[in-house]
């Protein structure tokens, strides 16, 4: 019960301020906002409890939400997820392959673009794409990636985002190098390739993070860089970074169309 009390208060509407207005107009049409009636998931609990879990994860559950993101974007038993560029660690890879093989599913580490395009297509009933928009920016690749989602998802298939959010109506050359980018580059993106914007969610949205970082989103939780080009934060600099917690981010769950 408190999970679903959790997930109907984060679940917003699209913006229709100044922010809304930098989005395309696909993106500020009705959104469906309804949230299937939450049902516990013993394995989902099982798998973000287990003591398998490297320490350090389970720690950061605070700031990722795993079980309330999980349940928004529609994780559930015998489906298949890719996770496009898990990292090193696989902090959502620990969570996801015990599932699968908890109920009956399968979980895909996407590790690179070629990786992706070779999934089966129309094999995917979730994409997961977590901290990586900022990357594909800088590179150029983000088109080219979202393409490949689209390919692998089943119609009707999700397309799950997590991602460190700057402010809107800024220029994503300026923010990518920061690690963040504006949420409307991403709808916008995947727009492009296919998707609709089914809900939005602040779930993981985080007042105190500013954007105003020595080192970019790096400078906060978890990689918590302390020097870099000669600067090196003073104690008190890196006691004011850590309270802000981790990042601000967007958490949105897109379609591709049935």
């Amino acid at each position: 019960m408190r999970l679903a009390l959790i997930l109907a208060a984060a679940v917003v509407a699209v913006p229709v301020a100044a922010e809304a207005q930098a989005m395309p107009r696909q993106a500020r049409s009705a959104v469906s906002m309804a949230m299937p009636e939450y049902q516990a998931d013993a394995a989902l609990r099982a798998a973000i409890e287990s003591t398998a879990r490297p320490a350090a994860d389970r720690a950061r559950d605070v700031f990722r939400h795993p079980e309330e993101a999980l349940t928004f974007w529609g994780l559930s038993p015998a489906t298949t997820v890719v996770e496009i560029q898990p990292g090193n660690g696989g902090w959502w890879t620990a969570i996801l392959r015990p599932y699968a093989q908890a109920t009956g599913g399968r979980y895909v580490a996407a590790d690179d673009l070629a990786a992706l395009e070779a999934v089966e297509p129309g094999s995917a009933d979730m994409v997961l794409i977590a901290r990586a928009f900022h990357n594909w920016a800088r590179q150029g690749r983000t088109d080219a990636v979202l393409a490949a989602a689209y390919r692998a998802l089943k119609p009707g298939g999700v397309l799950a985002v997590e991602q460190h959010r700057s402010a809107e109506g800024l220029n994503v050359a300026d923010t990518a190098p920061t690690g963040y980018v504006p949420e409307s580059y991403v709808i916008q993106s995947a727009q492009r390739a296919g998707f609709t914007l089914d809900a939005r969610s602040e779930l993981n949205a985080n007042p105190k993070d500013d954007r105003d970082h020595a080192f970019g989103v790096w400078t906060l939780p978890p990689v918590r860089r302390d020097s870099q080009d000669g600067r090196t934060l003073s104690a008190a600099e890196r006691a004011a970074y850590d309270a802000i917690g981790e990042s601000d981010r967007m958490t949105l769950r897109l379609r591709k169309p049935a």
